[in-house]
């Protein structure tokens, strides 16, 4: 297996037309998750909620996959949240990278878990499995979320509660950030849950969506289209499942030329 290159030499071995990025930090959480950063090109824009495409190189050959931006679009550097598959053709070496490796990344990107393509409502819901709390990472980090919604709900779902950690430490950094810390500690709420560990609340989102608990934890009412805004990024079950419980109630789906009263994001599930 290729091993993940420093930046300088995948730079002398990458084609042209991309940006070579170096790697600035990483974080391991479980055996399964793990976060890192990198340096971010001085040209590239996107909106909060939008993916990359990001890659090393693999036997010579450029490799990439879709990744949600987890950092705020005024960010300096790029966050990443991954998955860790033993034998998935990329995070397999992906998960090996540190501080000072290179990092492929195509120059433009794009996405639907985007404020843009919600039509204007009171309460904004989040609803994550996994890995897909990434875009929602970026999304809590944005003053422009806090200036459309009056509420601001992050929902959370892993299988073990080791796996929420991510979701608390990016939670905490909008609460204790300068430029969206204050209106976030009045307006963002985190809800997790897991699936396969006690904890104080178990079960996939949706089951706590039908049953009705999810709103009555919160304290909120019932789904409601009028003032109610979704946006769903997790794996191909949840999304099915999640938009289902969502066109059931009444809610429209959205995209960037229409937008909606919510929006999923099918492009990296998990």
């Amino acid at each position: 297996m290729t091993l993940p290159l420093s930046a300088e030499a995948l730079a002398r071995q990458a084609p042209d037309g991309l940006f070579i990025e170096t790697v600035t930090s990483v974080t391991h959480y479980t055996d399964r998750l793990f976060r890192f950063r990198a340096t971010r090109p001085a040209s590239f824009r996107f909106r909060s909620g939008e993916f990359a495409m990001i890659g090393l190189l693999a036997d010579g050959k450029p490799l990439y996959r879709a990744y949600s931006i987890a950092s705020p679009a005024w960010a300096e550097e790029l966050e990443f949240f991954s998955i860790k598959v033993p034998d998935g053709p990329l995070t397999s070496r992906l998960q090996m990278i540190r501080p000072g490796d290179g990092l492929l990344m195509r120059k433009k990107a794009t996405g639907t878990l985007v404020l843009d393509a919600l039509t204007p409502g009171r309460r904004l819901y989040m609803f994550s499995t996994g890995t897909g709390i990434a875009p929602f990472a970026s999304l809590i980090r944005d003053p422009e979320t806090y200036e459309k919604f009056d509420d601001v709900i992050l929902t959370h779902t892993c299988r073990a509660v080791a796996e929420l950690q991510y979701g608390f430490d990016i939670v905490a950094e909008a609460l204790a950030d300068p430029l969206v810390g204050e209106v976030a500690r009045g307006k963002l709420r985190h809800y997790a849950s897991v699936t396969r560990e006690d904890y104080a609340r178990r079960g996939r989102i949706t089951d706590l969506m039908g049953s009705g608990r999810l709103c009555a934890d919160l304290g909120v009412p019932p789904l409601d289209p009028a003032v109610d805004r979704g946006m769903i990024c997790g794996s191909l079950a949840m999304l099915k499942d999640t938009r289902g419980l969502l066109l059931a109630a009444g809610f429209t789906e959205g995209a960037n030329a229409a937008p909606g009263a919510f929006v999923t994001e099918r492009a990296f599930a998990e």
